[in-house]
């Protein structure tokens, strides 16, 4: 049976320890811009997977992500080992690192919002000027019906 309670809560125990570990404990510097988001553990809690974003030194500079992916891969053992100790669970779950991909698409979504402004603005820069193609408002004098007779 899947306790999903139980699974948060090692899942949310995981990111503590990883991100402590990567800010006191484990020593390169290919980690210093790393920054854990989230963990997930399966049901069984046998497999966690952490999510990381790697945060760049100023707007212009690109994030070393390369660099960060091979670093975590080298320290999983240690970082497992870590996990390990301090939770004090039977098994310590396999870590499995993913970036986080919420940053990039949130940047994406902010992009999409300037231009949807941007061309609600200039729709409203055209509306302002315009005028009706016929007669102000064709619909208002009643309609006379031609006689019959």
């Amino acid at each position: 049976m899947v306790d999903h309670a139980r699974a948060s809560r090692l899942a949310k125990r995981i990111a503590q320890i990883v991100a402590s570990a990567l800010e006191h404990e484990v020593k390169d510097p290919r980690l210093a811009k790393v920054t854990i988001t989230d963990a997930r553990v399966t049901g069984d809690l046998h497999d966690a997977t952490v999510y990381y974003t790697v945060l760049g030194e100023t707007v212009d500079a690109e994030p070393d992500v390369n660099g960060a992916a091979a670093a975590l891969a080298s320290a999983t053992g240690v970082l497992r080992s870590m996990v390990g100790q301090r939770t004090g669970v039977r098994f310590t779950p396999t870590l499995t690192f993913v970036r986080d991909a919420v940053p990039e698409a949130a940047s994406r979504f902010d992009e999409l919002l300037a231009q949807a402004r941007d061309s609600d603005a200039q729709v409203a820069r055209l509306a302002a000027g315009a005028k009706p193609a016929g007669d102000a408002d064709p619909y208002r004098a009643p309609r006379e019906e031609p006689d019959e007779a």
